[in-house]
């Protein structure tokens, strides 16, 4: 399955460009929230002002912030692809998820609360279902093809991959719009600050393992993927492992591992770790969320285009691994992004350069 395109929204902004910029850039602090009276912290929140196709947020005036960041990143794959009426073919759309419209979920039970259940808005119900940002990636941008939202906590978007290569391999679509988009809410914050660590700094420490520090994030990716090729692809999904065993093959040239504070303990990342094969983490540059494996696809399909190994943003590094300190030019062929459940179980994401 080839990545043709992709598209994105996040903290700094909408775009490809802006997170490779983010990628060469490194870390910055996040900004403040204030989700209670008493209580401060940090948050990778999206600017919904740098989405950059109006016409396509005028379809969507009653969307919540939840299906616009989805439609966005959606369009842009879209609009990336190079291919010649893109909008004609056969294409699916997979939206994943492992918190949904959680923000329009409990404004919608507060207003039930404030008005009672017959004078609450029908839109804010509407916009609460999981699979309405999936409805408004097809109403906005005509699509036409079959349509699914999976939720999961933590592998989500592993799941998405695997039912896009079935839809493939059964041929129901020729393309596939296929992503995850989560948002950031003050329940959210709450809990996760009252259960795991919050960033005293506002820096996630993806190397320190244990302790673990999360900072919330926001934001969307979406990805064109097809078993057909183009001279535009970005790479290629070799292999979804998903609580399952992982065949033995070469050894990558790269790990990514989606260390970013959710869990409070992150030691079983060095399980899958050797000292001979680098090993890089973006999530000091997004943020923490459950989804946030489809960022790091991203990152890793951008390292096998661009032949560029990307400096992981916050390089604190006491258990003396074998990190990607510096940005450099590297012929890359094989990149595993890595990503474990709070029951331990593993999902690995196999991409490999475009042949």
């Amino acid at each position: 399955m080839n990545i043709i395109s992709a598209g994105m929204v996040f903290t700094r902004g909408s775009g490809i460009g802006s997170f490779e910029n983010a990628l060469h850039e490194g870390w910055r602090i996040p900004g403040e929230v204030e989700y209670s009276k008493s209580n401060k912290s940090f948050a990778y929140q999206f600017d919904q002002t740098t989405i950059r196709d109006k016409a396509v947020l005028k379809k969507m005036r009653r969307a919540d912030k939840l299906s616009k960041m989805a439609v966005a990143a959606a369009s842009e794959a879209l609009g990336n692809s190079g291919i010649d009426d893109i909008r004609g073919k056969n294409i699916g759309i997979i939206t994943a998820t492992a918190l949904g419209a959680q923000v329009t979920t409990f404004s919608f039970l507060d207003d039930i609360i404030e008005y009672g259940e017959s004078s609450v808005s029908p839109t804010t119900f509407s916009n609460s279902v999981h699979n309405a940002a999936a409805s408004y990636i097809s109403m906005v941008l005509g699509i036409r093809g079959p349509v699914m939202t999976v939720t999961r906590f933590f592998f989500s978007f592993q799941s998405a991959l695997q039912l896009a290569q079935s839809w493939l391999n059964e041929s129901r679509c020729e393309f596939i719009l296929v992503g995850a988009v989560e948002q950031y809410g003050d329940v959210l914050a709450y809990i996760q600050d009252t259960k795991l660590n919050a960033s005293p700094d506002g820096r996630i420490l993806p190397f320190n393992l244990n302790p673990a520090y999360q900072v919330p994030g926001e934001g969307s990716v979406f990805f064109l993927v097809s078993n057909k090729d183009t001279d535009t692809a970005l790479c290629n999904i070799e292999d979804v492992y998903l609580d399952t065993y992982e065949k033995e093959s070469e050894k990558p040239d790269v790990n990514i591992i989606d260390t970013d504070g959710l869990l409070k303990d992150e030691s079983v990342y060095a399980e899958s770790l050797s000292p001979d094969i680098p090993t890089a983490a973006y999530s000091p540059v997004f943020g923490s969320m459950m989804s946030g494996s489809a960022f790091n696809c991203l990152a890793g399909a951008l390292m096998l285009r661009n032949r560029m190994l990307y400096a992981s943003p916050v390089q604190d590094n006491p258990h003396g691994l074998n990190i990607v300190d510096r940005t450099v030019s590297r012929d890359i062929e094989l990149i595993r992004c890595i990503r474990y459940n709070c029951y331990e179980n593993k999902a690995v994401i196999c991409l490999r350069k475009k042949q």
